[in-house]
Order: structure tokens, then C-alpha cells, then sequence
């Protein structure tokens, strides 16, 4: 099986770049689109407080590990910088066209719908981050 890219680039690459750069280009709180594997993706990233919030309003295509893929670089860029956390947000509960695989994964991996002040409903996951 062969790695799933982020942007052209493999988790191992994405971990590779300095923290400042990172924080500059993807960490800014801000609407990026980017691609991983054959999906596009919508989504906004930062670090608040001791976790690392992971914000995706739009998938589009894909299907073959680009959310496990983007976990794992999820999970070890959050282990890296000593945060407790990854928070997940995925706003897939209101679509006009709903993705139903999308929905039995994420219910799978323990996903709930929550009503976050601020964002509004969503499916929600906070995943602990293990010292190990």
C-alpha cells in the first residue's frame, strides 16, 4: 500500500518541517484547502490550550486512509509539541449531500455529535495523547 501524500508531502515530511514554519502555514486558525491522498479537504488547525483542534468542514473524495493518515500526523505533531490532546471537529451532521461512509466511520471511532458554543453541531472526538 502506498502512503497516502498531504499536500505532496508524507506525514514523515510534514513532521520534518520546523515548528515556525508549520505555525505560519497551517497552525493560524485560518480556512485552508488542501488535498490528502484523493480527497479534498476543508478544514482549520491551531493549538488551544493543551490540545491540538482539528477543524474539517468539507471532505470531498477520498476513501483510501486520508483521515487515518491525517490523524496519525495529528496525533505525532501533538505528541512532539507536548500537547494532551487531538480535538476533532468535523462538521459532517448538516450536509446537503450527506457522505454516509464518512458518517459510520467517524461514529466508529467514537465520534458524537456535540453543539459547540460558537461552531454549532458537530461530530466531536477528543483523543488523548499517550506519553508513550
Amino acid at each position: 500500500m502506498s502512503q497516502i501524500l498531504l499536500e505532496g508531502y508524507t506525514v514523515d515530511e510534514v513532521l520534518d518541517l520546523p515548528t515556525e514554519e508549520l505555525q505560519a502555514i497551517v497552525l493560524r486558525d485560518e480556512a485552508l484547502v488542501f488535498k490528502a491522498g484523493s480527497a479534498n479537504m476543508l478544514g482549520k488547525f491551531k493549538i488551544q490550550g493543551d490540545a491540538l483542534l482539528m477543524e474539517l468542514a468539507h471532505i470531498d473524495g477520498g476513501g483510501e486512509g486520508a483521515l487515518p493518515s491525517l490523524a496519525a500526523l495529528a496525533s505525532r505533531f501533538a505528541r512532539r509539541e507536548g500537547l494532551s490532546f487531538v480535538e476533532w471537529r468535523v462538521h459532517a451532521v448538516h450536509c446537503a449531500t450527506p457522505n454516509l461512509k464518512l458518517r459510520r466511520v467517524l461514529e466508529r471511532k467514537g465520534f458524537a455529535v456535540r453543539d459547540i458554543a460558537g461552531v454549532g453541531e458537530c461530530y466531536w472526538l477528543r483523543v488523548p495523547i499517550d506519553e508513550t
